[in-house]
């Protein structure tokens, strides 16, 4: 990467945060992991209805067989895909929030994917992310840490109540940082001069993340596909003597159109066993309790499969929280598929309030966007 890319990447991005004495801690000792499944997930082929007749006439080629599924109860079972998740569901860490969605759902992925990181309406257009959000209005004296692996950019963490950095890689953000030169500060150039101060905290940030990085070591276990690294380094970064507070990944695409079974499969496997990847290398740190994993989407899928094996755009879906202090179990209401609106998932839970459990039971933060109450799935 040239140099005058790097400073592009990072120019505009908060980063005093990432300067040594500017440690925020909105919770102590809490982390978060967020995972956005990008393109849609199909939540009915993830949480499956089973036991419901209407589940297989509705998708009499690309359904889950009982024999298959995951029995969560009499009624509910996870895509056998899943299955490295079933010692957390056992052991009460894993909590599944059924029928998230929103009024007057938008079934654009770029519109979509804006509403459910900003945390607005359907009509309302915000441009900060819902977490920045949140810690702005907590008037924090300092701001919390985030990181943004892989692609994508800043997004829940857009605006001014969060220091945020976006790498590809831990190495590749400090191979970048160091070949930065030094220059002297022009004092009848005031660009220039705030270029050469950018450079100069990038340079002693990648210093602090350097030793970090170093006393965390290398996590062994994960699996050897692109999330798999993303969730290593996670790892790794959560492990280090220098934490941030959070990190965001992506993984996918679900848009699953046509021949579904196979790469939703897939991308369930491949997401799956890495969380059970980090999961165990959070524990052998003794730092499990103080992380919590949760995923996102822009919307759901379809009910009835399409004559491509696949699903269209649908609305609500299921998402996981996944941690040491999480209160396993199933949260919100199934979707009833003999009521569809449109062919559609009537949502059951406003995704909003998945955040505020984030915001208040996770964070300690107060109550930001309006009257959406925390789920109560986190101790």
């Amino acid at each position: 990467m040239q140099r005058r890319d790097f400073i592009r990447t990072l120019l505009g991005m908060g980063l005093a945060g990432w300067m040594p004495g500017v440690m925020a801690r909105p919770h102590p000792h809490r982390r978060l992991l967020l995972i956005e499944l990008r393109g849609g997930n199909d939540g009915l082929n993830t949480l499956i209805p089973y036991a419901d007749p209407a589940y297989h006439r509705l998708r009499p080629r690309i359904g889950i067989t009982r024999e298959k599924v995951l029995q969560l109860d009499e009624r509910l079972g996870l895509h056998p895909a899943l299955e490295p998740l079933m010692a957390s569901w056992e052991s009460g860490e894993l909590a599944l929030v059924q029928g998230l969605g929103y009024p007057r759902p938008n079934r654009s992925h770029f519109r979509s994917i804006e509403i459910w990181e900003t945390g607005s309406a359907a009509g309302q257009y915000l441009d900060t992310g819902w977490l920045a959000r949140a810690f702005a209005s907590a008037g924090r004296p300092s701001r919390p840490r985030a990181v943004v692996l892989g692609r994508g950019g800043a997004g829940v963490f857009s605006g001014p109540g969060i220091d945020s950095l976006v790498m590809q890689a831990p190495e590749r953000f400090l191979r970048g940082a160091w070949g930065l030169a030094g220059h002297p500060a022009d004092e009848l150039n005031p660009a220039l001069t705030h270029l050469v101060l950018v450079e100069e905290r990038l340079r002693t940030g990648a210093r602090e993340l350097a030793r970090g990085l170093a006393s965390a070591g290398q996590p062994s276990g994960f699996p050897r596909h692109r999330l798999g690294r993303d969730l290593a380094n996670a790892a790794r970064l959560f492990r280090s003597g220098h934490s941030p507070d959070m990190i965001k990944l992506s993984h996918g695409s679900f848009d699953t159109h046509a021949n579904q079974p196979g790469a939703h499969q897939r991308l369930l496997e491949q997401l799956a066993g890495g969380l059970a990847a980090f999961r165990a290398s959070m524990q052998d740190a003794g730092k499990w309790n103080g992380v919590l994993v949760m995923t996102y989407s822009e919307f759901g899928r379809r009910a009835a499969e399409n004559a491509s094996r696949g699903t269209d755009h649908g609305t609500a879906a299921v998402h996981l929280l996944l941690g040491g202090r999480v209160k396993g179990g199933l949260y919100g209401q199934t979707p009833e598929l003999v009521r569809l609106d449109g062919g559609d998932l009537v949502f059951t839970t406003d995704f909003r309030r998945l955040y505020a459990s984030i915001t208040q039971e996770w964070f300690g933060l107060g109550a930001v966007d309006g009257p959406f109450p925390p789920l109560d799935c986190i101790a």
